[in-house]
């Protein structure tokens, strides 16, 4: 059984959301958080990438750095530009993008359930990640960014989604990137006990993005209780805050390959290489998008291919072996542009799909990269396949979107 509860949230006034909310920390490297909150003294980056109040080069683990994040959070709620509620709730936060909506229950996930798996993973986590969001989660005292979650979808959960809809949303608004943000209060005491006794029926949750601070925020659970002599199980250091959507309703998009150079092969020795395990079409100038499994689009030296794995050079019984970036790292980057690990080594960079194809061609056009790879998404069932069989996916496997909006609401750990 899934365990869940409600909580009191800390969460921006209506008038200050757009001002507070902001990406998530690990989307945006420094200077980019530093030019996005430019005279914006409310914006959460001030809590979740508080070296921007240091001078520009400022190490963002340096010990001072973590203490700015907790003077800021004090801050934020000095000014009453963060509020607790005064009430345990449940929130509904949807997403519009491209004219889908997705609706998502915030809610506070158990520790337990993340250590003893029924959280189910499909990525690894590097421990210097996970160490960096532990001492964030620890100095704060507080879950400031929530992890996305998925659930099977439930008939009961969406007939309460729709009803509390129905309500004029607490908040609602357009972020930059043009994604609409909608958020309400669950509040009714009968929808609260019946949201909680739904999920205590779910075997299993899914991780759908967000492995570093759910493992960060797990483990600082754990941390409290082993150093809580009266550990009762009931205190609110047990629970973690997450975004919970309906399996049906998340997009996984294409997370593609960029290559600095092809391990000294001439781009035509590359393609005699590559027709050992795949049947290569040219295509022009321009990347043709993937169409299925299997079939991928390259780009070198100014031309396109769309290539479609030979078969025998994958098992579609095995979750692993049937992905196309377990095929493409083992029989492309591994056996012939000699990349043998793809989270340490240096001559490889990955491209969410959500900056197009375009980005990839513009790339290696540059002369900064020698070779682009686009790879048809993985699905939402093979994601929970992976994870139900106790596989992990290769790197960079998966990209959603769209990204959760930090800063509508914060769980404290007291």
């Amino acid at each position: 059984m899934a365990v869940i509860k409600p909580f009191r949230g800390v969460r921006p006034p209506k008038k200050f959301v757009s001002q507070v909310a902001s990406r998530p920390y690990d989307v945006l490297n420094s200077e980019e958080a530093r030019a996005e909150a430019a005279g914006n003294e409310k914006s959460l980056y001030r809590i979740i990438k508080p070296e921007i109040d240091f001078p520009v080069g400022k190490d963002e683990h340096d010990a001072d750095v973590y203490e700015k994040a907790v003077e800021n959070f004090h801050m934020f709620q000095r000014e009453g530009w963060l509020v607790q509620d005064e009430e345990e709730l449940y929130y509904i936060y949807a997403q519009t993008m491209n004219e889908k909506t997705q609706y998502g229950l915030v809610v506070c996930a158990h520790v337990d359930d993340y250590m003893s798996g029924k959280i189910k993973k499909h990525e690894l986590t590097r421990k210097d990640k996970e160490e960096d969001r532990m001492k964030h989660v620890r100095v704060n005292n507080a879950n400031i960014e929530p992890v996305f979650y998925s659930y099977p979808e439930n008939e009961e959960i969406n007939k309460i989604v729709e009803g509390v809809i129905e309500q004029k949303a607490e908040y609602d608004f357009v972020s930059e990137d043009g994604v609409g943000h909608h958020f309400w209060l669950v509040s009714d005491k009968k929808d609260i006990d019946k949201i909680t006794e739904i999920f205590a029926s779910f075997p299993v949750m899914y991780i759908a993005d967000g492995h570093h601070r759910s493992a960060a925020a797990a483990l600082v659970g754990a941390e409290k209780a082993a150093q809580n002599p009266n550990h009762t199980g009931n205190e609110e250091y047990n629970y973690f805050m997450a975004v919970c959507f309906p399996d049906n309703q998340l997009t996984i998009i294409d997370y593609n390959r960029v290559v600095t150079d092809l391990n000294g092969l001439t781009p035509d020795e590359l393609l005699e290489k590559l027709e050992k395990n795949f049947e290569i079409e040219p295509t022009g100038t321009e990347i043709v998008r993937p169409k299925a499994l299997h079939n991928l689009s390259i780009y070198v030296d100014g031309k396109a291919y769309n290539l479609t794995a030979k078969p025998g050079t994958y098992d579609d019984n095995d979750p692993i072996g049937q992905l196309d970036v377990t095929i493409t790292s083992n029989l492309i980057l591994d056996e012939i542009l000699g990349i043998k690990d793809l989270r340490t080594d240096t001559r490889i960079d990955f491209v969410g799909g959500i900056r197009g194809l375009g980005e990839l061609k513009e790339r290696v056009d540059s002369g900064e990269m020698a070779f682009a790879m686009a790879l048809y998404p993985v699905t939402m069932k093979q994601l929970m396949t992976i994870a139900d069989t106790g596989n992990i996916m290769p790197p960079k496997t998966t990209w959603f979107e769209p990204k959760l909006r930090s800063g509508l609401v914060i769980h404290k750990l007291d």
